[in-house]
C-alpha cells in the first residue's frame, strides 16, 4: 500500500488459529489508516504511518494475556520491528513514519547555505589537497618520547585519522608526572601538538579529540580546544556526548546548597570533538567499511552512553577510555587500513583497537611503562 512504512517479517511457519485471533485483537486497537497488520502464508507485514509506541506495547502485552503466552513470539517480532525503526519524527506523541520530513524541507537550501556562509571560519585555507605515505619505520608502532618532537619527523598529509585524549590536567597521578600545570602553560604546549597532529593529519582525514571540562575550575577545556582548531581553519563536523552514567561520581558538595549563590553544576559525560582537514568527505574503498547497518543508525545519534573502563586499575593507568568507545569512534569515522594517529596513547587503548580492527597506528607517549603496556596489549 502507498503512503506507509512497509515492514516484510518472514515467519518460521504459518501462523495457527490463536496467532491470527492474536492479529485480529491487535489490529481492532488501532486506526487501519495508521497501522495494520496483514497475514499471507508464512509472511506477515505490518504497514505504519503513525504509532503511539508504548500504548502499542501496552496494547501488545493485553493482547499476550488474553491469547495466552504461545503467541509471544510472533507478538514479540512484531514489536521488535517496530522500534528497530530508527528514522521517525514526533507529532501528538506518536512516532510518525512517512513524509515526517516534510516540514523540515528548506527551499532552495544550497543557495541559502552558501548565503550563510557555510563553515566560513574555515574557508581559505592553506591545505594542499595532496596525501603522502607515512614511512613504514612509524607505521604500526608505539614510540617513547615527546609527541612534538616524534611528530616533527613525520611529512605533511600521511594520517588518516587523530584520535586522541590529552592529559585533563585535573591533578591525576600518572606514571611520568603531575597533572596539574598552570593552565596557560598546559594549553600553549597541547596547541603546539595539535597543531602537528593537523599538520601530519591526511586532507579530508578527521581529528577527533575526547575531552572533559574542569569544571571546579571553570576551564571549558572543549571550547578553548575547539576554537583553537577552527583558528586553524578545521571544520566542525559535529560533537558526541559520551554518557558514562557515572551517577555516582565522588562530587557531594554541590555549591551552595537549595541556592543560587553558587550551585554547582554535575555532569555525567564527556565530549569527543570532531573535525575535518579541508573537507567533510573523506573517500575511500567500499570493500573497506567495516560498520554494519544497525551500527550506523545507532551511532549517528550523537549521544553515546558507554560504561566507563574499569580496567584501569590493571593498566596501572588513571584516566582511560573504554575500548567500545573507540570502536565506535573508528568504524564510524575510518576505513580498515587507514593510518590511526595517538599522540597521547597512554595504555594503548586508541593502538589496541585499531589493531583489532585492522587499522594501522602510531602512537606516541612520553611514559615507557605506558608504552610497554600498550605494546603488550597488541600482542
Amino acid at each position: 500500500m502507498k503512503g506507509y512504512k512497509e515492514i516484510t517479517i518472514d515467519l518460521k511457519s504459518a501462523p495457527n488459529r490463536r496467532d491470527k485471533m492474536a492479529i485480529r485483537e491487535l489490529n481492532s486497537f488501532f486506526n487501519p489508516d495508521d497501522f495494520t497488520i496483514y497475514l499471507n502464508g508464512q509472511k506477515m507485514t505490518l504497514y505504519l504511518r503513525a504509532l503511539d509506541v508504548q500504548e502499542f506495547v501496552l496494547v501488545k502485552n493485553t493482547v499476550e494475556a488474553d491469547m495466552g503466552s504461545e503467541t509471544h513470539s510472533l507478538l514479540a517480532s512484531i514489536e521488535q520491528s517496530i522500534l528497530n525503526i530508527k528514522n521517525y519524527g514526533i507529532k501528538n506523541g506518536k512516532r510518525v513514519f512517512i513524509d515526517f520530513n516534510n516540514e523540515r524541507k528548506v527551499k532552495d537550501r544550497v543557495v541559502k547555505e552558501g548565503r550563510r556562509g557555510k563553515y566560513f571560519y574555515a574557508v581559505n585555507h592553506k591545505y594542499i589537497d595532496q596525501n603522502t605515505q607515512l614511512p613504514d619505520t612509524f607505521q604500526n608502532q608505539i614510540i617513547c618520547g615527546d609527541s612534538q618532537k616524534v611528530l616533527e619527523k613525520l611529512p605533511n598529509n600521511c594520517v588518516d585519522m587523530v584520535f586522541t585524549s590529552p592529559p585533563y590536567n585535573f591533578g591525576l597521578d600518572y606514571e611520568d608526572g603531575e597533572d596539574d600545570h598552570n593552565w596557560d602553560l598546559y594549553f600553549k604546549r597541547l596547541f603546539r601538538i595539535l597543531d602537528e597532529c593537523i599538520r601530519v593529519l591526511k586532507y579530508g582525514g578527521r581529528l577527533i579529540i575526547n575531552v572533559q571540562p574542569l569544571f571546579s575550575d571553570y576551564i571549558p577545556s572543549h571550547h578553548m580546544i575547539s576554537q583553537h582548531l577552527m583558528r586553524r581553519k578545521l571544520i566542525w563536523k559535529g560533537e558526541v556526548l559520551w554518557e558514562k552514567n557515572n551517577y555516582n561520581c565522588k562530587y557531594t558538595a554541590w555549591g551552595s546548597w537549595k541556592s543560587p549563590s553558587n550551585p554547582y553544576l554535575k555532569y555525567t559525560w564527556e565530549f569527543i570533538e570532531i573535525f575535518c582537514k579541508g573537507e567533510m568527505k573523506k573517500p575511500g574503498d567500499k570493500e573497506l567499511i567495516d560498520i554494519s547497518a544497525e551500527e550506523f543508525k545507532e551511532w549517528v545519534v550523537a549521544k553515546w552512553s558507554v560504561a566507563p573502563e574499569r580496567k584501569m586499575k590493571k593498566y596501572d593507568h588513571p584516566a582511560m577510555f573504554p575500548e567500545k568507545l573507540v570502536e565506535r569512534v573508528l568504524k564510524l569515522f575510518s576505513y580498515k587500513e587507514d593510518i590511526i594517529l595517538d599522540p597521547f596513547n597512554g595504555a594503548g587503548t586508541t593502538t589496541s583497537v585499531a589493531n583489532k580492527l585492522e587499522r594501522r597506528y602510531l602512537g606516541i607517549d612520553t611514559s615507557e611503562q605506558y608504552c610497554e603496556t600498550a605494546r603488550s596489549r597488541l600482542e
